[in-house]
């Protein structure tokens, strides 16, 4: 059952961001677009590839107007150890959410119950709470942020510009298309 457009689940957890522990809840998401990425566990082996991948493009959404939220079922303790203990981890300037109830992650349908951990789970929701985009990989599959920021910049485009839609591949400044009669049997 696919959860695109639908609302972002209640929730309310602690998070390591910018070397403090604060509060991070659904309604902090409202308002803004954002990127939830989910991810199995800390100290683990693909993990730290993608999450150095999206903060090494954090800047670039960040001018997008999105915020990054990394969630994985581990508690805001775990991702500071992790933090300090690793370099490519030092790299990351967005909010890692503790899950360790799994309440987030089960809401967002990526939790392996048997395993108490998530599935790589990317996310992109409107600043409505909505889910526009779904990405889901199996554990040894790596995801990559630059198709990540490709999807935000089509689904804030899509936004802003009824009636138009995005072919495969778009980027800014490509065409876009306007459904109707006249391109029917035509592309």
């Amino acid at each position: 059952m696919s959860n695109i457009n639908t609302q972002i689940p209640d929730f309310t957890t602690e998070a390591f961001h910018n070397g403090a522990f604060k509060k991070i809840s659904k309604k902090d998401v409202l308002g803004k677009w954002s990127v939830f990425v989910f991810y199995p566990a800390d100290f683990t082996f693909v993990c730290p590839t993608e999450l150095g991948d999206v903060a090494d493009h954090y800047e670039e959404l960040q001018k997008m107007g999105v915020e990054v939220y990394s969630v994985s079922t581990d508690t805001h303790f775990v991702h500071k150890a992790w933090h300090e203990a690793s370099d490519t981890i030092k790299k990351i300037k967005f909010p890692m959410l503790g899950d360790a109830s799994g309440k987030i992650t089960r809401g967002f349908g990526v939790m392996i119950e048997e395993d108490g951990q998530a599935l790589r789970g990317t996310f992109v929701v409107n600043p409505e709470g909505v889910i526009k985009t779904a990405e889901i990989h199996d554990l040894g599959i790596g995801r990559s942020a630059e198709e990540l920021v490709r999807k935000v910049q089509a689904a804030q485009y899509v936004a802003n510009n009824d009636g138009e839609v995005c072919p495969a591949k778009w980027k800014p400044g490509n065409s876009t298309l306007k459904p109707g009669l006249d391109l029917v049997g035509k592309i």
